[in-house]
């Protein structure tokens, strides 16, 4: 049997856990390992394509760089496409890039493009990375993404970066607010197929109604227990916005084993079930 033809689900948003994507955390390694308490073991891609594989899953590999934020280069794109051209049946490779960065974020975006066919770009962190997906400086980069057919994935809602620490490790909540920020990209941006990730709490209903709205737009639900999902999104993932809601775990923060036994428990209908799970990212992704 084709793989293809046995995936029960496509994971939309898994971090690499590789030696090199460790390192570009810097201090946010230990951070984040405190706020979420557990470490997080060096992991290479054959080990976590074998985890999705036997789980007869996919999963999107995201990159991030904040290098002129933080002074810290991001781990090499290229690590990303070749994880994808080594393991095709699990893996769907997003670009990481620095919106600071202009021209050569546009380049590299080209270039991935180009050498790797990747899927998507993110995920971006506005709060991380300090901007606003709205500032008109950045348009050419949502141009790209649109031009090209990429999915442009952006963290929503409350940020573990930082979290537990005086001042937040200087990020604002704010930055990462659904509406109006990401909200204009996709009214200017019609073409351009967005995920905002996560339910994005505290701001939750907002997304809910951004993605009721605006039919480019799809919410992910990873980076939270599903047992502890806000009521209202389950309510609206289950009937006015199906269609463009996806299974999202935030591996290495929570195991897709435990993001599926929980939702299993959640009231979802059969049918919205197999949209979440698969058939929403299927139809994104063109698989």
């Amino acid at each position: 049997m084709n793989r293809m033809d046995d995936l029960v689900a496509i994971d939309v948003h898994t971090h690499p856990q590789t030696e090199e994507f460790l390192a570009a955390m810097g201090a946010r390694h230990q951070q984040m390992a405190k706020h979420f308490g557990r470490e997080r073991p060096v992991v290479s891609f054959a080990e976590q394509a074998d985890q999705y594989r036997d789980r007869r899953m996919m999963a999107v590999i995201v990159n991030s760089d904040s290098e002129t934020t933080s002074g810290i280069p991001g781990a090499p794109n290229d690590l990303l496409g070749r994880a994808q051209a080594d393991h095709p049946d699990v893996f769907l490779a997003f670009a990481g890039i620095d919106p600071w960065k202009g021209e050569a974020a546009i380049a590299e975006i080209r270039r991935m493009h180009a050498e790797y066919g990747i899927k998507g770009v993110g995920e971006l962190n506005p709060s991380r990375q300090k901007f606003l997906a709205n500032d008109r400086r950045f348009f050419p980069i949502w141009e790209t993404c649109a031009e090209l057919g990429l999915v442009v994935m952006f963290h929503s809602g409350f940020p573990g970066a930082g979290a537990g620490t005086p001042g937040g490790g200087g990020y604002r909540l704010e930055n990462a607010r659904p509406i109006p920020y990401l909200d204009d990209v996709a009214a200017e941006f019609p073409e351009l197929k967005i995920i905002s990730a996560h339910p994005a709490w505290p701001w939750h209903l907002e997304n809910l109604a951004m993605v009721w709205h605006k039919s480019n737009v799809y919410l992910d639900l990873s980076g939270w227990a599903p047992k502890y999902l806000p009521p209202e999104v389950v309510r609206y993932a289950d009937s006015l916005i199906t269609d463009r809601v996806l299974f999202g775990s935030d591996w290495p923060v929570m195991t897709a084993d435990r993001w599926m036994d929980e939702f299993a428990g959640l009231p979802f209908e059969d049918e919205s079930r197999r949209k979440i799970l698969l058939g929403n990212a299927r139809g994104l992704f063109g698989i």
